[in-house]
């Protein structure tokens, strides 16, 4: 199941809750994480989005051995026709929701669950948590955007060695390879989670969330495109309450208090 919690610094918190399964991601939870970020992507109240794990684990992937449990074989092209409204649906839920996404990664992360702390703005995780793309160990091809994902943050090079050979990526080494923001000792975890997403909780939402959506734009488009898309972005950053807040704060030289408006 996932738990859903909002808190009133405007902290939504999606915790991944199978702790006997490693918080492997069935169907059910598939679906409850869709619905929860597609309801965010219009929750005003939301400003931070925090994707967690109950107990020892934050995800041990998605749960392969319950869809193929039994004799009976799933009809042809069942995992092409639900792929894109479940794990493919997910991925970029995450990456253009328009506030920033914080992962919390102790113990597991494989498979879908490599690709949220990727796909997430900010992955902070234990020293020896475990990152790990199970796929061609387990005879099938990557899906939920590994292929897509891991180039972009660890290159080429790095992506191979992970996808093709299957190496299990402690936190520490994530981090130094960039797959992710920082690790931590594990006694930090939670304190070093609360310190990041006190101070994104505290920040001008709408701007944050345009400068998001135009780093993921900019990862594909022409310059041309790109200067368009930062002038729409400063056009409607500029009408922001919060916006008047900052420049009023740098006149009076006093720290800024926005209101994610």
């Amino acid at each position: 199941m996932i738990i859903v919690t909002h808190d009133d610094r405007g902290v939504l918190t999606l915790q991944l809750s199978r702790p006997d399964k490693r918080n492997a991601i069935d169907e059910e939870m598939m679906h409850g994480l869709v619905d929860a970020l597609t309801e965010a992507c219009t929750d005003e109240s939301v400003r931070v989005i925090v994707l967690e794990g109950a107990g020892d684990h934050f995800c041990g992937g998605a749960d392969i051995i319950a869809r193929n449990e039994g004799d009976a074989r799933p009809r042809t092209g069942s995992i092409q026709r639900r792929l894109p409204v479940q794990a493919h649906r997910l991925i970029p839920l995450v990456l253009e929701v328009q506030v920033p996404v914080v992962c919390k990664v102790q113990g597991w992360a494989a498979g879908i669950g490599f690709q949220l702390a990727l796909a997430s703005d900010f992955c902070i995780a234990a020293h020896d948590a475990t990152f790990w793309q199970p796929f061609t160990e387990r005879g099938f091809t990557p899906d939920s955007a590994a292929t897509w994902l891991l180039p972009r943050r660890v290159g080429d090079v790095r992506a191979r060695e992970l996808m093709l050979l299957g190496r299990k990526l402690a936190g520490i080494d994530a981090a130094a390879w960039g797959a992710i923001h920082d690790a931590v000792a594990p006694g930090e975890l939670d304190d070093a989670v609360d310190e990041l997403v006190t101070e994104l909780a505290a920040g001008p939402t709408v701007a944050l969330g345009l400068t998001k959506w135009l780093l993921h734009e900019g990862a594909d488009a022409p310059l041309a495109a790109h200067l368009r898309n930062e002038a729409f972005a400063l056009e409607l950053s500029s009408r922001s309450l919060d916006f008047r807040e900052g420049l009023a704060a740098f006149r009076e030289k006093r720290p800024p208090r926005f209101e994610g408006k």
